[in-house]
């Protein structure tokens, strides 16, 4: 028996619908293998009565805190800088006057200079002078006092020498003027430490006699400063048998 014409191709396409709706059906099992989500149904027994609350319900509940608001901060306005007014800064610098230095920072004339050097060296010559004139004046005095202290030394030893000729006892008819020196250690007051014949008269009589009259004259005149003292502690006596 002969085919039909066209019953072929019929059933060759027929067949690849069914195969492309076979492998969605697979892929579309595939895509959803999470179970779905159960729905949760309450039942109550009696619509009538509301339900009871819970022992943790009773507990007082403290106050819910406000919310508590953040404020942000307000946005500084904007300041226009001013332009630059070139035209009043040109004007203000043209109406600047130039500034003047001090004076003292200028050079002197020489006129000046020359005057103020002359005036120097007159007072550095007055200054010499003065100086000068101190210096003479202080020589002059210690000159002064040089001489009135040789003075009045010469002037105690003398009185010291003619204290101790009244006290000897001239040992008669000594040929010629014999005389005998001592070196006599005072104390201040004029009290006689020590007593030593320095240099003989060739009498011994002589010599006993002046040691003698040293002794029995103590203590000695002194002059009245102490600064002069230093001359007559180790003191040197020549005593002549004759004035």
């Amino acid at each position: 028996m002969a085919s039909e014409p066209g019953l072929v191709p019929s059933g060759i396409l027929a067949l690849l619908v069914h195969v492309v709706l076979f492998a969605f059906m697979i892929l579309s099992v595939n895509w959803k293998t999470d179970p779905p989500e159960g729905m949760v149904v309450d039942l109550w027994d009696n619509l009538s009565q509301p339900p009871q609350p819970s022992a943790e319900s009773r507990l007082p509940q403290a106050p819910a805190e406000p919310p508590v608001k953040i404020s942000q901060p307000a946005a500084k306005p904007e300041v226009m800088a001013p332009k630059p007014d070139i035209a009043v800064s040109k004007e203000t610098e043209k109406t600047k006057k130039p500034v003047e230095k001090p004076a003292e920072n200028k050079p002197a004339r020489p006129d000046q200079q020359k005057a103020r050097i002359a005036a120097e060296i007159a007072q550095l010559q007055r200054e010499q002078q003065e100086a000068e004139k101190r210096l003479k004046n202080q020589q002059e005095k210690a000159i002064a006092a040089q001489s009135r202290s040789s003075g009045e030394i010469d002037e105690y030893k003398a009185r010291i020498l003619y204290k101790i000729r009244s006290r000897i006892v001239m040992p008669p008819d000594l040929p010629g003027n014999p005389a005998a020196e001592f070196d006599v250690t005072l104390l201040p007051g004029g009290d006689i430490l020590d007593i030593k014949l320095k240099k003989s008269s060739g009498f011994i009589v002589f010599d006993e006699a002046v040691e003698r009259a040293i002794t029995l004259s103590r203590p000695l005149p002194l002059p009245a400063d102490p600064a002069l003292f230093p001359k007559f502690r180790n003191l040197s006596l020549k005593v002549h048998y004759r004035e």
